[in-house]
């Protein structure tokens, strides 16, 4: 079967630049690849590719085959092949790349290594939320066992690099494919990847380097830290390895809820029972916040459901930015168990003021009542 032309195998054009070129079989292979393509013929696709690319990606072979094309100059040896062992897979690199992220790199398997990241959470009471706190608090973590200096090592002992790896790490697994030679790195399974292996093992640790202690932490607890925040404490996390600086501590905020307070970020809301003569009559009231007990006046005719705000009575903003409000609402609480005086003085309070709410006085609520009965 006669060879497609490899401009057409590439979808480029013959005056196509040397970077078009590179970009468009980049593109196919990573379409044929046998190792990600489902497609039957993906394997011979990906040759017909590999080809064209490694003939017109070579100034010298490309000056050759617009010339002769296929055949090369006088018929002789013609293009292609993949005689050779990894050397003719030229550009496997470039691929291997794509689908793995930087193929050869290897990471120094004895580089210094940050440790993880700890969590612990902390419930607050809702007061101690708004006000802030110090608190010391005790979590279990791994440190560098004293006895070994963290070699896992016993004393007068120290660790041996692996024979296996040769201390990167890692084993290489050679292949033999039908496109060259294959070279797999896997987690060297002597050492488990550091490198090193341990013969004598520290009797403290077991061999690990680590111990788990438990450990009393400090920490300061801003006022007006709310339910879900967390606070970073650096360098109280598990220890890095091979030097490398400890992990962080994250102290995850819980905060109990309150009988009397309801919380919205800065803000605070409480509800405020009055009586009906207090609600008619107004009165001045004595109002709880956190910050202390302040008055509030209540004018005369307040509505159940009204809303008061007290500037400045909420809780303080965690980043330093003032205060909230304290938002109070009225609850205007009808009385029970009434003594037969008092039902006489509001009956005679009823036929004073009428037996039915006039339009007057409730305007708008009449409105509304007259458009639902007739359907508006």
């Amino acid at each position: 079967m006669s060879k497609r032309d490899y401009y057409d195998v590439l979808g480029v054009g013959k005056d196509a630049s040397k970077d078009e070129i590179k970009k468009s079989y980049r593109k196919l292979a990573r379409k044929y690849h046998p190792d990600v393509s489902d497609e039957p013929d993906a394997a011979d696709k990906f040759k017909e590719v590999k080809e064209a690319y490694e003939v017109l990606s070579d100034q010298q072979k490309r000056a050759q085959y617009d010339q002769f094309g296929h055949a090369g100059p006088q018929g002789q040896g013609g293009f292609g092949g993949f005689g050779g062992g990894a050397e003719d897979f030229g550009g496997f690199g470039d691929i291997f790349d794509m689908f793995f992220g930087g193929g050869g790199r290897r990471r120094d398997p004895n580089a210094p290594r940050k440790g993880a990241d700890l969590q612990y959470t902390m419930t607050l009471g809702f007061e101690e939320a708004i006000f802030g706190k110090e608190a010391d608090i005790e979590i279990p973590k791994e440190e560098e066992c004293e006895t070994c200096d963290g070699s896992g090592a016993k004393p007068g002992t120290s660790p041996e690099t692996c024979p296996h790896c040769k201390g990167s790490g890692q084993l290489n697994e050679e292949q033999n494919t039908p496109f060259g030679r294959v070279v797999n790195r896997r987690v060297c399974h002597y050492c488990q990847g550091s490198g090193k292996i341990v013969k004598e093992k520290c009797n403290t640790c077991g061999g690990s380097g680590n111990v788990t202690k438990r450990k009393k932490i400090h920490v300061s607890i801003p006022a007006g830290i709310d339910d879900g925040m967390q606070i970073r404490v650096a360098g109280q996390g598990e220890s890095g390895a091979n030097g490398g600086p400890a992990g962080d501590l994250f102290v995850v905020v819980r905060v109990e809820s309150h009988e009397f307070f309801e919380r919205e970020g800065d803000h605070i809301f409480c509800e405020l029972p009055v009586t009906f003569a207090q609600a008619a009559l107004g009165d001045e009231l004595e109002v709880p916040t956190v910050h202390g007990r302040v008055k509030l006046k209540v004018p005369a005719g307040t509505q159940t459901g009204k809303t008061f705000r007290l500037k400045g009575k909420g809780a303080p903003n965690v980043r330093g930015h003032g205060h909230g409000d304290q938002h109070v609402k009225i609850r205007v609480v009808t009385p029970q168990n009434l003594t037969e005086r008092q039902k006489e003085l509001i009956r005679e309070f009823n036929e004073i003021s009428g037996n039915e709410a006039t339009e007057e006085q409730h305007g708008n609520f009449f409105q509304k009542m007259k458009r639902a009965f007739k359907g508006e």
